[in-house]
């Protein structure tokens, strides 16, 4: 037996066989490259299994013939196999079909559309065809009335013609029967007309033929836009115009429209294209004819009106002069009818001094809780409310600050008001901004009514306030005067009903009317940004009725009221006469104390902010350049030794920036002043931050704060955030930061006095005194000053100072030492010298 036993030996013989190609390339070039060659294998069946039954029938396959189905393979296994394979194929003949059916319904819409397309096109057709008939019509039934007008015509010029004209004709008739150069005749006289007809139809119709294909050449089609016959193309809208101008003539000619003369607005400047637009004029032909007046100007150039009206009469139309100014005419200004007038609420504004109990004794009367809501328990802000009496009667109260940085405010509230109420504390008595309301009231000439509040404390003196008022010119009733006086008492609501009495009184005297069926007007008492609701504007309406919807100006801002909201924070969709009310749907923050009014378009009120917002600008410009340069110099001069400390200020709402703004210009002296850079309403931005730091100014928040990216921006940059919610803590933070800045004042302490009894001559040292302390204590590091009949002669510092021969640091009273001074040796006998000390003081602004 071999070793093998009969069996092959193992080898390698199925892998890859490499070989060498040689490549050819150019230049002679070549390259041998190694290629390796695999065999594929071929799987050949093993005998006797094409005798085996495929498994095709009784549904007895790879499941049944165990010998076919892969190793591994369970009979459920390859039952779940076959009913996926049948599956997936159910579904490819459903896509197949679905498919079929898809584009079978695809191929009959596009030849749907394609007949619509056909159709569409065919009526177009059509109908060119009928107006190009009609066209041809019309022409050929004019050509006929002007030719039997010009035989008409004929005919009468040979009815007018002499006798002799028949003979002529006769003379000439054997002419026609002569034989014609070939052998034919002439025709007859009355032939020509037919004949001339039908020379003017086929004429007629080789134009129409021609003014057709010339409208068909006009097309553009896509082997002409390729081949780019003919040079330069007209453009698509050229040959549309074309194509309209030959439809226009088509249908009867193109008719000269009618020039349309224009009344035209004409203003103390405008610029040129603006001109063209309201004249309804191509701006090309109106710089035309300026150039031809010898004014080189574009279409952007502003012209003066005098110009302008000159061109504008060139053009044909009439001029209407107007003024920037005219723009506010819109605005009705009328005096309303009596029939038309309604009795109205009073508005009662609340005055006196800051903490007498204002807002404690508005909340007596409303019975609510506003004045623990105020920060420090001041008020801060105008609030206005309406109060229903016992009796029925609508009060409308204006609740003013008394805190002395809201002057602008009570001033404010005296104009919009029908009576004030002059709030005066029975323990406290008349207060600067008690005698500054006065004046106020007096101001306005609106009545007064005082309220003596806190009767109920033990320290309350009414009668002194009485007293005190009549300093002021405020005579009471229980003084002989005219004025009401009530003893009141918020805490415990003592006397209420006697003033609530009181108003209603004085309003009936008043007589207090308005008309609500007009366009509204009224006043803004407070503005503020507030985040999620954009610019809200606090208006007290004083006439007409304003709603929701209307479009309105105020000041330098317009909107439209998107919301009305009255003082119970519901949303209501009117507000009347002496009704307060935050409106929404302002475009910017107006200025407290502007006045609202409704106007009938958008167009109109932003045209009339825009003029206010240019005026403001005019008038602010024209204050900085009315300066001259003296002027400047000299503020220059001035402002070399003022140190200035910059801040931006944020608030809330409009009045209190007003209000800090003020208070701010009131701190400073000749030495240190505060210049507020910006001062705004609504939250601190990046770009307050930005302004900050370029001015190493602090920012102040008042009721507001920092959003996020501007506080990441002011760490980042250094820049200081402050935030206050009362403003007397403001004010005083910014004076302690102004009064650093003030200079030490220097402060000289005598602390003692000698007298020189003798002089030595000391060497290497020079002139010694030898002095007596007679006052005090003389000290080293001091400064002095040596006095001569009372007299300085020198100010300076010891250069030495002895007891026997030791250098000491001071000398008491009744002992004696020398001195001798630094840089000075003119000293006497008899001569008495000073010795003070010299401290700062630290300065602060009062």
């Amino acid at each position: 037996m071999s070793d093998n036993d009969g069996k092959k030996t193992l080898g390698v013989r199925g892998g890859p066989r490499s070989g060498n190609v040689k490549q050819s390339f150019s230049h002679g070039r070549t390259k041998n490259v190694v290629v390796e060659t695999k065999r594929k294998r071929v799987v050949v069946p093993k005998p006797g299994a094409a005798a085996k039954p495929t498994g095709a029938a009784g549904g007895h396959g790879p499941a049944g013939d165990p010998a076919r189905r892969p190793a591994g393979i369970s009979d459920a296994e390859m039952e779940r196999r076959l009913k996926a394979l049948q599956v997936a194929k159910s579904r490819e003949v459903e896509e197949a079909a679905q498919r079929a059916a898809d584009e079978k319904a695809r191929a009959e819409e596009r030849d749907r559309r394609r007949a619509e397309q056909e159709q569409k096109e065919r009526e177009q057709r059509e109908a060119e065809e009928r107006a190009r008939e009609k066209a041809e019509e019309e022409e050929r039934r004019q050509s006929e009335e002007a030719e039997a007008a010009k035989r008409a015509a004929a005919v009468q010029d040979e009815a007018e013609k002499p006798a002799p004209a028949p003979a002529a004709t006769e003379s000439r008739t054997p002419d026609a029967d002569t034989p014609a150069v070939g052998g034919g005749a002439k025709p007859s006289a009355a032939a020509p007309g037919p004949r001339k007809a039908e020379r003017e139809r086929e004429e007629r119709g080789r134009s129409a033929k021609g003014r057709d294909e010339s409208r068909r050449a006009g097309k553009l089609t896509l082997n002409q836009a390729l081949s780019g016959e003919g040079g330069r193309q007209k453009s698509m809208a050229a040959m549309k115009r074309k194509q309209e101008r030959m439809r226009q003539k088509a249908m009867g000619g193109a008719q000269e429209r009618e020039k349309i003369v224009r009344e035209v607005q004409l203003p103390e400047a405008i610029v040129v294209s603006e001109l063209a637009n309201r004249m309804a004029e191509r701006a090309a032909d109106v710089v035309k004819e300026l150039m031809k007046m010898g004014m080189m100007v574009t279409q952007n150039q502003t012209i003066d009106a005098d110009t302008a009206e000159l061109i504008i009469e060139e053009f044909g139309h009439k001029v209407v002069r107007v003024s920037d100014s005219d723009v506010e005419d819109v605005i009705q200004r009328v005096e309303d009818a009596d029939d038309d007038l309604q009795d109205r609420p009073p508005v009662i504004t609340i005055m006196g001094h800051v903490d007498h109990g204002k807002t404690s004794l508005l909340d007596a009367i409303r019975k609510t809780k506003v004045v623990s809501g105020e920060a420090g328990g001041i008020t801060q802000h105008i609030g206005a409310y309406q109060v229903e009496t016992g009796e029925g009667v609508t009060l409308t109260f204006l609740d003013t600050p008394g805190h002395a940085a809201f002057t602008s405010m009570r001033s404010r509230g005296a104009q919009v008001t029908d009576i004030v109420v002059l709030v005066v504390a029975a323990d406290d008595a008349v207060m600067p901004q008690t005698v500054e309301a006065i004046n106020h009231a007096k101001a306005a000439g609106v009545p007064m009514i005082v309220a003596i509040n806190k009767v109920d404390r033990p320290a309350a003196d009414p009668q002194k306030v009485r007293t005190d008022l009549l300093q002021h010119e405020v005579v009471v009733e229980a003084m002989s005067g005219e004025v009401q006086d009530v003893e009141v008492s918020a805490k415990t609501g003592q006397g209420l009903d006697t003033l609530l009495e009181a108003i209603a009184l004085q309003a009936e005297i008043l007589e207090l009317r308005a008309n609500p069926d007009r366009a509204a007007e009224g006043a803004v008492i407070e503005a503020q940004l507030d985040v999620g609701r954009g610019p809200v504007a606090t208006v007290l309406v004083q006439k007409g009725t304003l709603r929701q919807g209307d479009i309105f100006v105020v000041g330098e801002q317009w909107g439209k009221v998107r919301a009305l909201i009255n003082d119970k924070g519901e949303r209501v969709k009117e507000a009347g006469p002496s009704v307060p009310v935050e409106v929404l749907g302002l475009n910017g923050t107006p200025e407290a104390g502007d006045v609202l009014n409704v106007v009938a378009t958008e167009a109109q009120a932003r045209e009339i902010a825009e003029y206010r917002e240019k005026a403001a600008k005019d008038k602010r410009a024209a204050a900085g350049a009315a300066t001259t340069l003296d002027q400047l110099l000299a503020k220059a001069k001035a402002d070399q030794n003022v140190a200035e400390l910059p801040i931006l200020v944020k608030a809330d709402v409009q009045g209190s920036a007003e209000a800090i703004v003020q208070a701010m210009e009131k701190i400073g002296n000749d030495e240190v002043r505060v210049r507020v850079l910006h001062s705004g309403v609504g939250a601190i931005t990046e770009t307050d931050v930005g302004l900050a730091e370029a001015s190493g100014a602090p920012i102040l928040g008042f009721n507001v704060r920092a959003n996020a990216s501007a506080r990441t921006s002011a760490n980042q940059k250094g820049v200081e955030l402050r935030y206050y919610s009362v403003i007397y803590d403001l004010v005083d933070d910014v004076k302690a930061a102004a009064s650093g800045l003030l200079s030490a004042e220097i402060r000289e302490n005598f602390i003692g006095y000698a007298k020189i009894k003798e002089v030595f001559k000391v060497s290497g040292v020079g002139k010694v005194a030898g002095c007596l302390v007679t006052e005090g204590v003389a000290r080293r590091s001091a400064g002095v000053r040596l006095l001569r009949d009372d007299v300085v002669v020198h100010e300076g510092t010891l250069k030495t100072l002895k007891r026997f021969k030791d250098e000491v640091a001071e000398v008491q009273s009744g002992q004696e030492c020398g001195m001798a001074f630094e840089n000075y040796d003119d000293i006497r006998p008899n001569d008495v010298i000073e010795i003070f000390e010299r401290e700062e003081v630290t300065r602060t602004l009062a």
